[in-house]
């Protein structure tokens, strides 16, 4: 077997600028965080995973529309409802 040289440390100057960004949010969706707050979050590259706690159409009725208007993703999976920017697929393949 050939030996195999990964530099970690040194792997962050190989990722281009602007190719990775935002964070993965982890929040609570049960109406106490106001709906620009989560459309704010997404407009920075943020990636949403919300645990929701009441009605899902309810609670996220104050920003769905807008997110989808801008390309973004929202999918109800399990207890949680995760939120992506535009740009960032869902991917369900594994699911079935």
């Amino acid at each position: 077997m050939s030996e195999f040289d990964l530099d970690l440390r040194t792997a962050e100057s190989h990722i281009e600028k602007g190719e990775i960004r935002g964070d993965v949010v982890l929040g609570v969706l049960d109406g106490s965080t106001e709906p620009d707050e989560w459309v704010r979050n997404i407009t920075e590259g943020n990636v949403l995973v919300l645990s929701v706690h009441g009605d899902l159409n309810k609670l996220a009725a104050g920003f769905a529309r807008e997110v989808k208007d801008m390309g973004g993703q929202l999918m109800h999976f399990r207890k949680f409802l995760v939120v992506t920017p535009p740009g960032v697929d869902i991917d369900t393949d594994r699911l079935r």
